[in-house]
């Protein structure tokens, strides 16, 4: 896939500000992991820097697209925003690593919540800067009420998404490694709905709070451009 694309150098100087403050949260995490590490000699959390790098995938995507000189044509746009929508969960799922939110010894609870929200925070910031992206160029092309479609269906299926690598501990590549019994564990879940009533309590659940939470942040923003 070949995404040298000529940059647009106003859009990324209007990208800097957001990138220095990722920046700088995302090094608050690996600090906090590192300090962890130092301080109990254990790399209990280290995983948490991985789950990060997944996370920045589908920002890295929406950002080389977004930063075009050009509005990227169809032929560029369909199968990155797919590698695009197929990462995308491993963002917001960063939320759930709130489930390892144990008391240890060695490490005060508050030192732990702390590192754990933080690493949470950024996988829903690089979500929703991506998304923001991702939005923006749906909308361009198709319109007002395609780009909120999309985000919707986007947004359910990285709920799904959620699902399947918390509970079933698939991952992103397992598409390619282990298709069929992926398949076949989404199938039985829409064949069986009743018999597999917490997939679609996670899913719904799920996709309500990060469609609201998108909308929050994405109001923010535009309530703080100036009026025209």
């Amino acid at each position: 896939m070949y995404l040298s694309l000529p940059m647009s150098l106003p859009a990324l100087r209007r990208r800097l500000p957001l990138l220095f403050v990722l920046g700088l949260s995302l090094a608050l995490s690996f600090v906090l992991i590192a300090a962890r590490v130092l301080i109990t000699g254990r790399p209990l959390f280290v995983f948490l820097l991985w789950n990060l790098f997944l996370a920045a995938i589908p920002f890295a995507l929406s950002a080389a697209l977004s930063l075009a000189a050009r509005p990227p044509q169809a032929r560029l746009l369909l199968p990155v925003g797919a590698v695009w929508l197929l990462f995308f969960p491993n963002a917001p799922y960063l939320v759930t690593d709130l489930f390892h939110l144990v008391p240890h010894a060695g490490v005060p609870y508050w030192y732990d919540l702390a590192l754990i929200m933080s690493c949470a925070w950024n996988g829903l910031m690089l979500a929703f800067a991506s998304l923001l992206d991702m939005h923006g160029l749906v909308r361009q092309r198709l319109g007002f009420w395609a780009g909120w479609g999309f985000v919707t269906v986007a947004l359910g299926l990285s709920a799904f998404g959620v699902y399947l690598g918390r509970y079933l501990r698939y991952n992103s590549w397992d598409i390619l490694n282990n298709p069929f019994t992926l398949l076949y564990d989404i199938v039985q879940r829409f064949l069986h709905p009743f018999h597999n009533w917490q997939t679609w309590g996670v899913t719904v659940v799920f996709w309500a709070f990060l469609l609201i939470a998108y909308a929050t942040v994405r109001l923010l923003g535009q309530g703080n451009q100036p009026e025209r």
